[in-house]
């Protein structure tokens, strides 16, 4: 089977590899990836696959059944790109690069879909295969995709959390991802137990403008304020648990127009990190009382919006070892690695999944320079790409071969956080945005946290 596997993946190399530079070349942050989508539409349905597309966003899925009963297994791939302004090779007009080797997932997901077409690659399986092209999953551009919230185009901020709330999920038993990272080319790992999950953070505070000079005492100053509540910020970071992984780091998008006037208008973005939905909720309440105090300091107002972005993420142990089964099978055991049961401060919106199924988050190897920097690359395509999707088709024969027993296995032992049902109402109210601070007709001030 391996060899039959690698044969194939050799005959579909160049369909592969054209699409990873082609997405390279057209970067598209979360739920703007239309380009993304229509290059990865017509070459699925080249193939002679059927889609379900989200119509309203990019983003599709179709499935692959073996004819015979058992559970269904997810692929998935991201789309969405980062915006990196000074990357030599990110977009001159919006600033967006592939520096997370999301457009290698896509190129290896067209893969796992041209392999899975060749003759004998799913004998002995059972059960449906889902392959999904998922928008999204980085936390940037909130206010573009409140927006769209607003709208009523999406429901949610996260690609994965998105295509839950869609329904993609719900005839979906397990599900894994295989993300890009550096080190030697064509070696595969598993990474821990899983990370951090993060509310993203909106925050505009409103002041009065004035003359800066001719009568500041005449205004509010919400620069000032904002400056007080990332000072607030930080002296709490000492009653954050070592345990929890709590990460807190705001930034300012907006901060006042002209040097001569008052800042009437000034806009911050943050996440709050941590290893729980406890643990975030606890902190968050933190922050955010610490941002509406340095309000009501100052006189000012302040609205925030918090959205459930990265539920914490959980690597199936049963899932994790498949990993280990399937990269010695295709790759060999001296290029498998499934680390300890360490947990990341980093976050991934497959934690979405991960609350409600079991799930894996391994890494292939192919990039290099740092994650999220303008020094990131793919130095070997061919790694992250085509060995990538060898990887994937493996590890689904893995689950769903000899009346998918593994597969089986996993799920008579999973205990998940949330039934799917539970999940999606708990995303309904997870999120929200208020007025803060109330000043009162009697002078006293009311804080709303």
């Amino acid at each position: 089977m391996k060899n039959k596997i690698i044969a194939a993946a050799e005959k579909h190399k160049q369909l592969i590899l054209d699409a990873e530079r082609y997405i390279w070349n057209n970067p598209e942050p979360g739920y703007r990836e239309w380009k993304t989508h229509r290059y990865l539409k017509e070459r699925y349905e080249a193939l002679g696959y059927t889609l379900v597309e989200a119509g309203n966003i990019p983003g599709f899925y179709t499935d692959i059944d073996t004819g015979k009963e058992g559970p269904t297994v997810m692929i998935l791939g991201e789309m969405d790109s980062l915006i990196i302004p000074d990357h030599p090779e990110c977009d001159k007009q919006t600033g967006a690069v592939h520096a997370c080797g999301h457009h290698a997932q896509s190129a290896a997901l067209l893969g796992v879909a041209a392999i899975l077409r060749e003759p004998g690659i799913l004998d002995n399986l059972c059960g449906k295969i889902r392959l999904c092209a998922v928008p999204a999953e980085e936390g940037i551009e909130l206010e573009f995709r409140k927006e769209l919230k607003k709208q009523g185009i999406v429901s949610q901020v996260s690609g994965k959390a998105e295509i839950i709330c869609r329904g993609w999920c719900d005839d979906v038993d397990m599900a894994f991802i295989v993300h890009t990272t550096g080190g030697d080319s064509g070696k595969i790992s598993s990474t821990g137990a899983g990370g951090n999950g993060a509310i993203c953070k909106t925050v505009e505070y409103k002041g009065v403008s004035s003359h800066a000079g001719g009568s500041p005492w005449a205004g509010v100053n919400a620069l000032y304020a904002a400056n007080l509540g990332l000072s607030a910020i930080n002296s709490l970071r000492e009653t954050f648990r070592d345990s929890d992984k709590v990460r807190v780091h705001p930034i300012i998008t907006a901060g006042g127009t002209v040097v001569n006037a008052i800042p009437e208008t000034v806009k911050m973005e943050s996440y709050v990190r941590a290893l729980t939905v406890e643990a975030m909720d606890r902190e968050n309440k933190k922050v955010n009382r610490a941002i509406a105090a340095s309000a009501a300091a100052m006189g000012a107002r302040v609205t925030i919006s918090d959205e459930m972005a990265f539920a914490p993420n959980r690597n199936n142990p049963m899932m994790r070892q498949a990993v280990k089964l399937a990269g010695t099978a295709i790759l060999g055991e001296e290029n498998t690695k499934v680390e300890g049961d360490g947990l990341a401060s980093s976050s991934t919106d497959m934690g979405h999944l991960s609350c409600i199924m079991p799930t894996v988050h391994p890494n292939m190897s192919g990039a290099g320079g740092r994650a999220h920097s303008p020094l990131y690359t793919i130095l070997d395509p061919y790694s992250a790409c085509v060995q990538s999707a060898e990887f994937q088709v493996m590890m689904a024969r893995v689950l769903l071969e000899n009346d998918a027993s593994y597969a089986k296995s996993v799920l008579s032992e999973h205990k998940p956080l949330f039934t799917k049902q539970e999940y999606k109402e708990y995303l309904s109210k997870a999120s929200g945005e208020y007025d803060a601070v109330k000043y009162n007709e009697d002078g006293t001030i009311t804080i709303n946290v």
